[in-house]
């Protein structure tokens, strides 16, 4: 009959165990010097060898040679403990053997000295489902068994075991096994079943069992199965539902050209192909974030790092992908993959939320970060306000996501009116003069408020009421009498004051309070403001943002006395 692999080269002593250095080291000393426990508890990450390296030590314990670290292998008790036939070694499945009862039998059994053997060895596997009555129960016979007996507990949740019970074992965490152990160990393998398997292949099948030894030899056995003797790595990922390098690269060519109109368009497409040969959008999603997490990593960590677990070709070719993007750029793709898997574990449309997320990526490499246009600021010269876009990426506009084409007017350039803009009425002319007058009034009246509203608002006037225009955010400033006493004297007229609220064309254009004090004797700006306002980086700053206002310039020199 058939055995799979996982289980035809299951370790049989220390030597051939693999990634677990600190466990091997710590038991081979303690039988070697006579120090063994009376129970231990195995934890970690499922096929990292726990219960195989409790079934090593009961043949340590057990072997004619022994006790010793290094079984015979031949003797009855070494095949028996291999085949799973001893009577000295009961593996109990805590699933199913959880309750009181079971625990209350395991306690009568302790009490019989061994058949045969040196020792009694009880194995539980995922001991952590026991029941805590169960626990409970057990408790008085795990802290002081009999000398024949040793226990080892094996979970995956090391933190479900009650502390009455781990309090009285000696503890053991498994670690995943590193990518370069496992794929030697599936090379060696190989090599003895004959198969063919290039290192691109291997480097599939370690991906694909993330670090559990069991997992990655179970796809090896699939992959043989499906390709036979010579085992093809296109082949293997698309029986495994991996996606290479070349898939994933896709996404990254896309947002290397985000300038252009064209990337959302790509990312469309590429969601398209995905619905169309019936792959899991989920696992494209987690993959793409695994994908954008090993980029961030490459681009800092460099090649020949042991924290991707990817061949050495494979490692190359992230570094080169990543070399196109800054690391801000990777953490804010990865951010965005993380929370695109997310959504898809419950969405109901997989399609529409993968064709948002990703046109969500494109829209991040767009953006500017605010700290270089700040940086900007300290003395670039880049030639008026325009700073140096990054690759892949258009012409830059501060805050906000950049636009081909888009331009910062230069120092030397006057901003004019678009010659497309539509002719005004006179009374929106007469309107615009005295929302001149009336934001000049404010600033005289030292009213910031106000001011920032009249220039926000637009104005209409007539013999008999003046109406004001204005978005929702500025409705409340204008309302009062002392609004209304100001208009009536910038009109000379006893007039009617209408305020109505709604969306204006009206740009605020009439300058910032700074620049209005001229208009009000009593304010006039000082040496110090106009130095301050004419200097080189106060221009530079108002030139990358074209919208920003001085709102008041302080002598510091005055307020030291």
């Amino acid at each position: 009959m058939y055995q799979v692999i996982a289980r035809k080269y299951r370790p049989q002593n220390f030597a051939e165990l693999i990634g677990q250095e600190h466990v091997k080291t710590t038991l081979e000393n303690a039988i070697a010097s006579g120090r063994i426990a009376h129970g231990y508890i195995f934890s970690g990450h499922r096929g990292t060898g726990k219960t195989t390296v409790a079934r090593i030590l009961a043949r340590c314990l057990n072997c004619e040679k022994g006790p010793t670290a290094t079984p015979c292998g031949v003797c009855a008790s070494c095949t028996e403990i291999a085949q799973g036939s001893s009577v000295d070694v009961i593996e109990i499945d805590a699933a199913s053997n959880r309750g009181i009862n079971e625990m209350r039998e395991l306690r009568e059994s302790v009490r019989f000295r061994p058949a045969r053997d040196r020792y009694k060895v009880f194995i539980v596997d995922e001991a952590h489902q026991i029941t805590s009555e169960a626990f409970n129960a057990l408790l008085k016979t795990l802290e002081e068994p009999p000398e024949w007996v040793v226990f080892v507990l094996c979970t995956t949740e090391a933190h479900k075991i009650p502390s009455t019970i781990s309090s009285r074992c000696q503890q053991f965490s498994f670690r995943t096994v590193d990518f370069p152990a496992l794929v030697g160990r599936m090379e060696w393998i190989a090599q003895q079943e004959g198969i063919e398997a290039d290192a691109e292949t291997l480097s599939v099948l370690a991906q694909a069992g993330e670090g559990s030894v069991r997992d990655s030899l179970s796809a090896l056995d699939q992959a043989i199965a499906c390709c036979g003797t010579k085992l093809d790595a296109a082949q293997v990922r698309e029986l495994l539902g991996v996606f290479g390098l070349e898939s994933l690269e896709q996404v990254t060519t896309a947002l290397g050209a985000s300038a252009s109109d064209n990337a959302g368009r790509q990312m469309l497409e590429i969601v398209a192909e995905l619905d169309a040969n019936g792959r899991s959008l989920q696992h494209f999603a987690r993959e793409l974030a695994r994908f954008m997490r090993n980029l961030l990593v490459a681009r800092i960590a460099g090649t020949g790092t042991r924290l991707i677990a990817a061949s050495p070709a494979e490692q190359k070719r992230l570094v080169d992908i990543a070399s196109s993007f800054s690391e801000e750029d990777l953490t804010r793709f990865l951010k965005l993959s993380l929370d695109l898997f997310r959504d898809l574990q419950s969405s109901q449309q997989p399609r529409l939320h993968l064709e948002m997320g990703l046109l969500r990526l494109v829209h991040a490499g767009r953006l500017q970060p605010i700290e270089e246009a700040l940086a900007a600021l300290g003395g670039a010269s880049t030639g008026g306000a325009g700073l140096p876009a990054r690759a892949g990426s258009p012409d830059p506009a501060v805050g906000s996501p950049r636009t081909a084409g888009a331009r910062t007017p230069r120092a030397d350039q006057e901003v004019r009116p678009s010659a497309s803009a539509p002719p005004t009425t006179a009374a929106v002319v007469v309107g615009a003069d005295l929302r001149a007058r009336l934001h000049a009034a404010m600033v005289e009246a030292k009213q910031v408020h106000l001011a920032d509203a009249i220039e926000h608002c637009e104005v209409t006037e007539s013999p008999t009421e003046v109406a004001f225009l204005t978005p929702k955010l500025y409705q409340m400033y204008l309302k009062g009498a002392e609004f209304e006493n100001i208009v009536r004297r910038v009109t000379g007229r006893p007039v009617k004051v209408t305020v109505k609220v709604g969306e204006t064309t009206a740009a605020p254009g009439l300058g910032s309070v700074a620049s209005a004090l001229p208009a009000a004797a009593s304010v006039k700006p000082d040496e110090a403001a106009q130095r301050a306002l004419a200097h080189p980086e106060v221009k530079r700053f108002q030139e990358l943002f074209p919208a920003s206002q001085v709102r008041t310039v302080r002598n510091l020199r005055e307020n030291e006395s």
